[in-house]
């Protein structure tokens, strides 16, 4: 278990007690702690620690082992070696790093090794390929969908795992990050959301039965906070799209929604969704501005001679300290939260763009903050969105003007009446916390 820490709806795990029934056996979770994930932090580990006790837990409930693990006990060829594993199944994450050491890992082991698309609703090898732009995507996807947005099976396992002899855990209640000196805990956790399945089924039952209704409505308006908030949760892994999306069905058959309202919110789940995943399996430069395509590279090039009228150093917004209320109040609810509003995030990055001393530098400027900030960083969602805001990834060329070329523009007056900004800005402007 990697990306999908969860017991429930679990795709890989159903594929694991399905072999596991077929060849007579027990099957147990394994998860390993390393201290230098890439890009995480402390905020990071404690949302993860969190949802790693629901996983301890609903493991027992379920007939399936967990063993956790850490550095420098977390090899996972030798925990293999202990149980005497006949096979192994893995999740599959689509960002650069989780993937280079599953190829890795398959060229070590002797025993078969399977992994499966847990976080998507359709897996992403269906594809077999990216799209330009979404209008592109929804006919594949439309075609695909029946056959995967389908209950899940929670197989129970014929054989609960009770090994003969001790296997050694390290207790989920202490503190996984313990003694490790070189981890980031400069940022930290936060109070705004708790991690765990059990967390993310309920504030999943919140939106499908009584904020879907409103959804179209206020989905837009960040003051309000009318989106989901299940963006921490599908990033860990602590709730399955499939999931989600029954519930958001079931809330229309039952009345509690249009289903316009379904529509629009599945759009964002499943079409967005995964086609930012598709962006980030196929693009081996998704988190640099050389996954622009050539109209936005040509354009923006053109336009990197061209006088900014403010410039900021990566300090500098990293404290919140620009002109624009606006855009400061966007930077504290992500520091203080670890979360942004989805439509502040697109002009929170074309900011970034309009005010770095040019492109490249704007789109590192954007993952470094995503990545440190947000309990959802470090995720094709993230990089898709940071790539559509500063290089019009997944978008078509616009009119043309300063700095910005072709790439769409979005101003703060012109965001700002969309909403009520004033109401958002005064809940974010507490003191800076850095």
């Amino acid at each position: 278990m990697q990306r999908s820490m969860r017991i429930e709806d679990n795709a890989a795990l159903d594929v694991a007690i399905a072999a596991g029934n077929q060849l007579g056996l027990p099957v147990v979770v394994f998860f390993s702690v390393i201290p230098n994930y890439p890009h995480a932090n402390l905020r990071h580990y404690h949302f993860m620690a969190q949802g790693l006790r629901d996983v301890a837990s609903e493991a027992a409930e379920r007939g399936v082992g967990f063993v956790l693990r850490r550095h420098p006990d977390g090899s996972l060829e030798r925990f293999l070696e202990e149980v005497n594993a006949a096979m192994l199944v893995g999740d599959e994450n689509p960002c650069r790093e989780p993937e280079r050491w599953r190829r890795v890992l398959a060229k070590k082991l002797r025993i078969p090794y399977w992994t499966v698309d847990a976080d998507v609703v359709v897996p992403s090898r269906v594809f077999g390929r990216t799209y330009f732009l979404l209008h592109h995507f929804r006919p594949h996807l439309k075609r695909e969908l029946p056959k995967f947005l389908v209950k899940p099976e929670n197989l129970k396992p014929e054989r609960v795992w009770a090994p003969e002899k001790r296997i050694e855990s390290y207790p989920e209640a202490e503190d996984i990050t313990l003694g490790f000196t070189k981890l980031d805990r400069s940022v930290g956790p936060v109070d705004t959301f708790t991690g765990g399945a059990r967390a993310a089924r309920l504030r999943l039952a919140e939106f499908a039965d009584r904020e879907l209704a409103r959804y179209e409505d206020k989905r837009n308006r960040p003051e309000v906070k009318g989106t989901s908030r299940l963006s921490p949760y599908l990033h860990f892994g602590n709730i399955a799209p499939v999931r989600i999306a029954l519930e958001v069905n079931r809330a229309v058959e039952q009345g509690k929604a249009r289903a316009s309202a379904s529509e629009s919110y599945l759009n964002e789940l499943i079409g967005w969704r995964e086609l930012s995943v598709l962006f980030v399996r196929h693009n081996e430069r998704y988190d640099s501005w050389e996954c622009a395509d050539p109209w936005a590279r040509r354009t923006l090039e053109e336009h990197a001679g061209d006088l900014r009228p403010r410039r900021y150093s990566l300090s500098e917004l990293e404290q919140g300290h620009t002109y624009d209320e606006l855009w400061n109040a966007a930077q504290m609810e992500m520091v203080r939260d670890g979360w942004m509003h989805n439509y502040m995030r697109m002009y929170w990055a074309k900011k970034i763009l309009e005010w770095a001393p040019n492109p490249a530098t704007a789109f590192d400027w954007a993952v470094v903050l995503n990545d440190k900030y947000e309990l959802d960083g470090r995720d094709p969602n993230g990089y898709a969105g940071i790539a559509w805001a500063i290089v019009g990834k997944h978008d078509r060329p616009w009119f043309d003007r300063p700095i910005f070329g072709t790439v769409r523009y979005m101003s703060g007056a012109s965001t700002g009446r969309k909403f009520d900004s004033e109401k958002y800005v005064r809940q974010n402007e507490a003191l800076f916390p850095l």
